[in-house]
């Protein structure tokens, strides 16, 4: 009779105390329940997109407009859940020296995939920033050259998923419209 691995092994559990004892060893060490991801450094290819998606969404929407645009940020729910996500946008109403524990809204999270975090992302961090209160998950894939756009449905419990390869649009609360070049974000990715 074959004994479960659950039942032998003891998965480890980590609060947010115990991250912020780990080395700063340029990996990222988030958590999700208690449970650690951990991902290497990011690539030049993953920084390069990532710095032109910043680079418009604070155009659209940063300072001195209604949203604070970050890159990384930072999502808690102590005592066993913290995020990092490429870049979080949130209302421009908490200061610049709010702790990230104390910012209560978050507009939007992106994650541009690495090879090393393509799965966490899309099965694991879209649903809980959602279950977070995030209103609008971008998921930036390098290999597709796409947006999947995953936003809060009514009551925030259903998400509505789309996949965007040209214009990609979002209306940030109490914004314009904000308009982003899908196909510019990969320009000069092996083209």
């Amino acid at each position: 009779m074959a004994v479960p691995l659950t039942t032998t092994l003891a998965v480890p559990r980590f609060t947010v105390a115990d991250l912020e004892r780990f080395p700063d060893d340029g990996n990222r060490y988030e958590l999700l329940d208690g449970i650690l991801l951990v991902t290497p450094p990011p690539e030049h290819e993953h920084q390069g997109v990532l710095g032109r998606l910043v680079a418009a969404v604070h155009a659209a929407v940063g300072e001195p407009g209604p949203g604070r645009v970050v890159s990384p940020g930072a999502i808690y729910r102590d005592p066993t859940t913290y995020f990092e996500p490429d870049l979080l946008v949130f209302p421009a109403r908490f200061p610049l020296r709010t702790p990230w524990r104390d910012i209560t809204e978050h507009w939007l999270a992106a994650e541009v995939f690495s090879p090393s975090s393509r799965v966490y992302d899309r099965d694991f961090k879209r649903g809980a920033y959602h279950a977070l209160g995030v209103h609008e998950v971008w998921l930036v894939d390098l290999d597709a050259r796409t947006v999947e756009v995953s936003r809060r449905g009514e009551g925030g419990r259903d998400v509505v998923a789309e996949v965007v390869t040209d214009v990609l649009r979002w209306q940030p609360p109490g914004a314009d419209s904000v308009t982003v070049d899908v196909r510019a974000l990969f320009r000069g990715l092996g083209d």
